[in-house]
Parts: structure tokens; sequence; C-alpha cells
């Protein structure tokens, strides 16, 4: 029988795909934008993770989600260096979401306060990328424009409180197959795991609208 970890993988790749080919981020991972889109993608991600971490106390307890709070996992203060290093001091004055940015808070802040499973979908999305691909964004980000090995500006992708990578996927790949659910609700987590992909897209997208390359 095929394991939850593993149908998700299956559900999502096209959608997992879809994201990582990009033309914003082929674009920004190729060098051809500059540190100011970096800037811009980097300020998208704060609003995308004030909502997860904004609900990750209030799930601690919860049965479903509960067990999937980490918080060496956690990317909220690295970002905030990242901004401060980014966009100086005062980083926050005129930060603002894009709309798919906040069509995607919203979803995750939704499914923290009425669905944990569809949390999680997002949850797993996010970390378990960072965790991945993120490190590629990381070492081209260091020699595009020039940031510390995992200084300021890339501490998003620097997770100091997980020694092996690996083997922490592995684990969370397991508390994923060892969740109580029925397959009709491993299907609805699955297809939210979709949903998550594809907001993310559409964050890309709206991205290269406003970083075109020049023909």
């Amino acid at each position: 029988m095929e394991s939850f970890s593993t149908l998700i993988r299956t559900a999502t790749h096209e959608q997992h795909a879809a994201a990582e080919t990009s033309a914003f981020m082929s674009d920004l991972l190729g060098g051809r934008l500059g540190v100011d889109a970096y800037t811009r993608y980097t300020e998208q991600l704060w609003f995308v993770y004030a909502a997860l971490e904004g609900a990750a106390g209030r799930l601690a307890a919860d049965p479903v989600a509960g067990p999937f709070i980490r918080p060496e996992l956690h990317r909220l203060t690295a970002l905030e260096r990242d901004l401060a290093h980014l966009r100086g001091p005062r980083w926050r004055a005129g930060l603002d979401p894009l709309p798919e940015t906040r069509a995607y808070a919203e979803r995750i802040r939704e499914c923290a306060e009425r669905w944990p499973g569809g949390y999680v979908a997002h949850h797993y999305t996010r970390y378990l990328g960072d965790l991945s691909g993120g490190q590629v964004i990381r070492d081209r980000a260091e020699r595009t424009w020039g940031f510390d090995r995992k200084g300021d500006g890339v501490r998003f992708y620097v997770f100091e409180e997980i020694a092996n990578p690996a083997a922490f996927k592995r684990s969370y790949r397991e508390l994923l197959d060892a969740i109580a659910m029925d397959d009709l609700e491993k299907q609805r987590v699955a297809g939210e795991c979709g949903r998550a992909f594809a907001l993310n897209t559409a964050v890309f997208g709206a991205l290269g609208e406003e970083f075109q390359l020049s023909a």
C-alpha cells in the first residue's frame, strides 16, 4: 500500500515542477535578475511565514498538526534578519504583499483556524521545500550577489538547529505516514498540497510580471 508521503509526492509532482520552473525563479537562479528582485521575493516570504508561524503556538497541542510544529524549522526570525540586511533597519516601512501573496497567506490562516490537516499541507510544502531546493537558492544568491556564506541575506535558508537535513526530512515523512486520517481526508490534504504549490506559483507569476527581462 502506498504511504501517505508518497501519495502526496505523486499527487503534486506536476504542480511542484511548475513552481520550480517558473520564469521568475529560472531568471533569479540564472543570475539574470538583480538583488532588488531577490529582495522583493524575500519580502513576500515574510508574509507567508508570518501566517504559518503565527498559528504555530495555537496548533502545538492539536493532534493532527501538533507533531509537525518544530521550532527548529521556524524561519521568521531569520527572514527578519535578512530583510534588515537587504532593506535596512526600517525594513518594515513600505513592506507590502502582492495580491497573490495576500491570497496565499490568507489560505494558510484559514486552514490554521478551521482545518489542521490543510495547515499540515502548507507546512509540508514550505518547510521541506526550504530544506531541499532552498539550498540551491542560497548557493546561487551567495555567488550572484556576494552574500557571506550562510550569512545575512541568506539566513532564511540556513537551518542551524538541523544538523542532518536528510535525516530530518525522513523523520518528517514518517510523521506524515503515521498521521491519523482516513483515506478521504488524506486525499483532501494531498489536494491542498497541490493548492499550496499553485498559490506559490501565482506569487512567482506576479513577481515575473514585476521583474520582466528586457527583450
